[in-house]
């Protein structure tokens, strides 16, 4: 199996898929900026992100431990949820959590996940769109679950493998791992190529 890999990334949801795919993986973060150029493509913009992420893991690695990193390949990923065009981040607070929640309720939107691939000199860029259709939420319904599962580290303010997402999903269409957020076997089919 695929063996050298920094995982760019903090998310436990994407780390949890790495392991699931049997991925031995290490994990190096450096904060970064999320955002991204006014009038960009909604479908370039994760992928866009996700590669600031992996060029920011890239200089530190080789900054601080070339001998050792200089040739383990860094995946970086990131996510986002688009909704009549618009780009949906994450909450800043519960009314915030509720109002998109709220705004996804009854409706379909896309979650698109940007994952970068960096290794030596190649580059691997791609992106991953689902569908996700919402039955509609009762206010109750938005409220428990914003209160119990506190979603702020969430575009667009929920994670399909929890509550809100048994009871409240209608249909998906597309790579149910992509909504939780790495499109994992893809990802293996590009390391493959390593």
């Amino acid at each position: 199996m695929v063996k050298d890999i920094i995982l760019a990334s903090q998310s436990p949801r994407r780390k949890q898929l790495m392991e699931w795919a049997e991925i031995k993986f290490e994990v190096v973060t450096v904060g970064t900026d999320e955002n991204f150029p006014e009038g960009m493509n909604v479908e370039e913009v994760p992928v866009f992100i996700a590669r600031e992420k992996a060029l920011a893991v890239k200089e530190k690695l080789k900054n601080a431990y070339h001998a050792l990193y200089a040739h383990k390949a860094v995946v970086a990923a990131d996510t986002i949820v688009v909704l009549d065009g618009m780009v949906i981040g994450k909450p800043t607070d519960r009314d915030d959590a509720i109002k998109i929640l709220s705004s996804l309720s009854g409706r379909k939107h896309k979650v698109i996940t940007g994952v970068v691939i960096l290794q030596d000199e190649k580059e691997i860029r791609f992106n991953d769109i689902t569908e996700v259709e919402f039955h509609p939420l009762t206010q109750q319904q938005i409220e428990f679950y914003v209160d119990k599962y506190k979603p702020y580290d969430k575009a667009g303010a929920y994670a399909i493998q929890e509550w809100i997402g048994v009871i409240g999903i209608k249909k998906i269409e597309g790579d149910f791992y992509n909504v939780m957020g790495l499109p994992v076997s893809k990802v293996v089919q590009h390391l493959l190529t390593l």
